[in-house]
């Protein structure tokens, strides 16, 4: 079913406020099996598209090392050539 806002029943559902592990394994599961719709502590969501889900696995890992009180690591490469 759409509402007027565009979104199916399944992705009406109260996004959680405090992220767990099992929630990025959901994703990651989905996302490797193909499947567009997450289910977990018996609630559903169904992504539009792999963007979506790969969108929500990247926040869902955001939050969580966010939580843990650590930054992401990044690092710059820097290389250089002569052209020769």
């Amino acid at each position: 079913m759409n509402d007027p806002s565009g979104f199916t029943a399944a992705q009406s559902v109260a996004v959680p406020t405090a992220y767990t592990p099992q929630h990025l394994h959901a994703l990651q599961e989905a996302l490797a099996s193909g499947e567009q719709r997450v289910a977990y502590e018996g609630k559903s969501v169904e992504y539009r598209s792999v963007a979506d889900l790969k969108a929500a696995i990247a926040q869902v890992q955001s939050a969580l090392v966010s939580e843990a009180g650590r930054t992401k690591t990044r690092q710059i490469r820097v290389t250089t050539s002569k052209g020769l």
